[in-house]
């Protein structure tokens, strides 16, 4: 079903920064304490308690905390671009403005969260369309698609660490595939990403690993099937892209049930 792919996840209090990376879906953040900052190409962003942040598809972020004694804690919602599109009825957008003071869009973003709970798809419909809704005024038409970033043989990078993601992917791998000595390699997959080839990779074994977890998944025969160390090693990656455990997970997975 198209609202099974929304997903949503609690951070209590986020306590390791997150490295580089981006998402396939849109990452709307409501803030509930502390400060949250977003640090993109260009720009850093500072969301306060009571604020949303927007992160677009593939928009490459990184998620420091401010200090080690701050307290942060958010839920994010992560919608892919087709479900927006479809409850804007085909429009393509990109939100141009990240952060969002509204209370009506806090609101929709709660009864959201809800009927995400609830599994009644029209439940979700309603409240996804008046929630797109309101932050539609804050974005700009995107008149392409959405689509992987743009680098030399990245789709042909991209494909082979799907088909091998199970298994120990090397540095030296992937720089042949891009035809390029594995230092020059590094240095240009960076550039283009910001983010190092196996930062990309861990990256991807991590969102792929997050899918398989249901209330009943034993997480280190998890870890090793990633071709992870352990399971100490597989929860602390885990952690740096997700913000929380993968047991934290499994325990909200079987409480969404």
């Amino acid at each position: 079903m198209l609202f099974d792919s929304i997903e949503y996840i609690s951070i209590e209090n986020q306590t390791t920064s997150f490295p580089k990376h981006f998402h396939e879906t849109f990452c709307i953040s409501l803030i509930h304490k502390g400060i949250e900052q977003i640090d993109f190409e260009n720009q850093s962003l500072f969301t306060e308690a009571g604020s949303i942040s927007i992160t677009n598809p593939y928009e490459i972020h990184s998620n420091p905390l401010i200090d080690n004694d701050s307290y942060l804690k958010f839920d994010t919602i992560y919608v892919p671009n087709k479900v927006v599109k479809y409850v804007l009825n085909g429009r393509n957008i990109k939100f141009i403005n990240r952060q969002i003071t509204s209370k009506k869009a806090n609101k929709l973003f709660l009864k959201l969260k809800i009927a995400l709970d609830t599994k009644d798809d029209e439940m979700v419909e309603s409240y996804l369309s008046q929630f797109m809704q309101v932050l539609e005024q804050y974005s700009q038409e995107h008149k392409t698609e959405y689509s992987g970033l743009n680098f030399n043989n990245y789709n042909q990078i991209r494909s082979y660490i799907e088909s091998h993601i199970y298994h120990k992917i090397s540095l030296d791998e992937l720089s042949k595939i891009a035809n390029i000595n594995k230092y020059g390699f590094t240095k240009k997959f960076k550039a283009w990403t910001g983010m190092t080839p196996m930062n990309y990779v861990l990256m991807r074994k991590i969102f792929s690993s997050k899918k398989l977890i249901k209330s009943n998944t034993e997480l280190t025969d998890l870890a090793y099937q990633y071709n992870f160390t352990d399971l100490a090693h597989f929860s602390k990656t885990f952690k740096r892209f997700i913000g929380i455990s993968p047991k934290e997970y499994q325990v909200n997975y079987s409480r969404e049930l």
